[in-house]
């Protein structure tokens, strides 16, 4: 197996701290674990007011980007990379997010800014977005050609690249999702109260995350299961009007719906520590799916059983009746009956809450950046193994 540890690595992103989400989560402990086995790392991001980047083990070097991945951000980084293509012609350049790629599709014809390695991660919605034009598919499909090395997260999302792209079939590889460096959740978790049920949901308002499913799960529920519970709201979001919806919504509830907006982290690790059930229920919405749900792992490392949908790779995520239960999406009956069944039995909600701590610890960053970053064999690697990779249900 050929190994290439040598070469400095440049990550450009449209999605980094202070943002947050799972592409911004993803690309940060990506970069710290590729300094982890060796690799010089520098992050190219969007500009923020943060002070906090010298705390990071690699170089940030911010441009004038928004992170909204339209022309003008696509021109600001393709520009960057002109001006450095020196730099870059010996290193390996690593696409983290939709953003740099679309930049990457504009300069790959010249040879001038080839770099030493060009390595690529799809996280899922952005492949439907670039399939769905023409002309972009067919820009896309060079890039994947002349890239060395593709990662993706969830067995959902290779297939449906290697369905829409098939040049990248055989340089694709699992860099599964793990939790954050550093996450400091007790081996031991403390009993939660038994004097209510809070049901957590964290996620950018958005009619793909779905938040509002739960809602109407929770206000069929009978009324003596709805005088017990709790409704926490995690997230903001401006698109589609949807938070105005969630709250106009929320306000005929005849129980408490709070939203609390973006929190700290420290804040999130107390409501975790609170909460009795964890909950998102995502949806396609138009081109957007859900590619795999970092999330999910962190609420499972807290000890909550989950309920989601069955949809994208929220099933890789979530082991259906080990840490959680899946339901069909549209399916608003069984998606009440789940929650029934979770707010009635304790016992199973513990027993959940212990199968996740160890679910959310089967992999690390480590692993996924040496995949990516340190080995050019395709065939041998074990993260290609479905059986390996496709989680237990009963």
């Amino acid at each position: 197996m050929s190994i290439v540890s040598d070469l400095p690595i440049y990550v450009l992103t449209h999605e980094f701290f202070p943002k947050k989400g799972g592409i911004a989560t993803f690309t940060e402990e990506m970069a710290k674990a590729a300094t982890q086995i060796g690799h010089e790392v520098v992050v190219w991001a969007p500009r923020a007011d943060s002070t906090d980047d010298c705390k990071f083990p690699f170089a940030v070097h911010r441009l004038n980007l928004k992170g909204s991945q339209d022309l003008s951000c696509q021109l600001v980084l393709a520009r960057e990379w002109i001006r450095q293509r020196r730099n870059l012609r010996n290193s390996i350049v690593y696409l983290s997010d939709p953003g740099p790629i679309l930049a990457a599709c504009y300069l790959q014809f010249f040879k001038a800014f080839k770099p030493a390695r060009l390595v690529i991660t799809f996280h899922g919605s952005e492949i439907n977005a670039f399939a769905s034009n023409p002309l972009r598919r067919w820009m896309v499909n060079q890039l994947v050609k002349r890239a060395d090395r593709i990662s993706v997260l969830s067995e959902f999302t290779r297939d449906l690249l290697t369905r829409n792209f098939p040049a990248a079939k055989r340089k694709t590889c699992f860099t599964p999702g793990a939790l954050r460096s550093g996450f400091g959740a007790p081996e031991q978790a403390e009993p939660r109260s038994s004097n209510g049920i809070n049901i957590l949901t964290v996620g950018r308002l958005h009619p793909r995350k779905g938040q509002i499913f739960i809602m109407e799960a929770l206000a069929a529920l009978p009324r003596d299961l709805r005088s017990k519970i709790s409704f926490w709201i995690v997230g903001t979001g401006k698109k589609h009007g949807y938070e105005s919806q969630l709250r106009e919504k929320a306000e005929k509830m005849d129980f408490q719906v709070t939203f609390f907006g973006d929190v700290s982290n420290q804040k999130l690790e107390s409501l975790y520590a609170q909460a009795s059930i964890f909950s998102m229920t995502s949806v396609k919405f138009r081109k957007s799916v859900e590619g795999f749900g970092l999330v999910y792992l962190e609420a499972a490392a807290h000890g909550l059983p989950i309920i989601a949908h069955r949809i994208g790779g929220v099933a890789e995520a979530v082991s259906h009746g080990e840490n959680g239960l899946l339901v069909e999406p549209g399916d608003k009956n069984e998606l009440t009956l789940a929650f029934a069944r979770l707010i009635q039995d304790k016992e199973l909600r513990e027993r959940m809450g212990r199968n996740g701590i160890e679910w959310s610890r089967r992999h690390n960053w480590t692993q996924s950046a040496t995949l990516l970053f340190n080995q050019s064999d395709i065939a041998t690697d074990p993260a290609m193994d479905d059986s390996k990779s496709r989680p237990v249900e009963s």
